[in-house]
């Protein structure tokens, strides 16, 4: 666990170096570089961590996604969840996109999933923003409703913007990361470290 927790700081310390890896030829993502904070209101980039006994009430959460399936958290009861609030327009989103994904990835079949809330796009919209980017695990599309925003309405501060929160195994906000996730392994050790504890609960 030391370890783990070692390599959170260690990732953070170089997040400014990595910021924006591979984004280079997004025009938002050039101004969102250029620190002119259009269109949008993130997060500080706060990394919250809490201990099991700090954790709420399992969130109860439930939506349409983009290709029109619908996610149920009963469905996902037992793995650790990643859900992230983002929304085409958001240049801190195109930025951390890739960085979901690779953790997604990592992830997959290994008693993780992610999920995506979008929160102010139409399917159309936001379905062209997953082909651009990459992006593979399903999204929420929240904007016609809000649902799934009210359900963590005490975990996201509003309008910040991109938020990713990790669920334990029970439902529980266990993470939180406020504004661009900006080095994919701070995620990834989260990620395991919530797997690992499901596991030997």
């Amino acid at each position: 666990m030391g370890v783990r927790r070692f390599s959170v700081v260690a990732a953070l310390a170089a997040a400014s170096v990595l910021a924006l890896a591979g984004c280079s030829s997004d025009p938002l993502a050039e101004q969102y570089r250029a620190g002119d904070n259009k269109g949008y209101i993130a997060g500080d980039g706060t990394i919250s961590e809490f201990p099991a006994e700090q954790r709420g009430e399992p969130v109860e959460f439930a939506g349409e996604t983009i290709d029109g399936d619908t996610i149920d958290s009963d469905d996902l009861a037992g793995q650790v969840v990643v859900v992230n609030f983002w929304y085409a327009g958001c240049a801190p989103c195109r930025a951390e996109a890739p960085l979901l994904q690779e953790v997604s990835e990592e992830f997959d079949g290994e008693g993780a999933s992610f999920v995506g809330v979008n929160v102010r796009d139409q399917a159309a919209t936001a379905a062209s923003f997953e082909e651009n980017y990459g992006v593979t695990y399903p999204s929420i599309v929240d904007v016609n409703d809000g649902a799934v925003q009210y359900a963590f309405a005490g975990d996201v501060p509003p309008a910040a913007v991109p938020t990713t929160l990790v669920l334990d195994g029970e439902g529980r906000v266990a993470a939180r990361i406020l504004g661009q996730l900006k080095d994919a392994s701070i995620l990834s050790t989260i990620v395991g470290d919530l797997v690992d504890e499901a596991a030997a609960a």
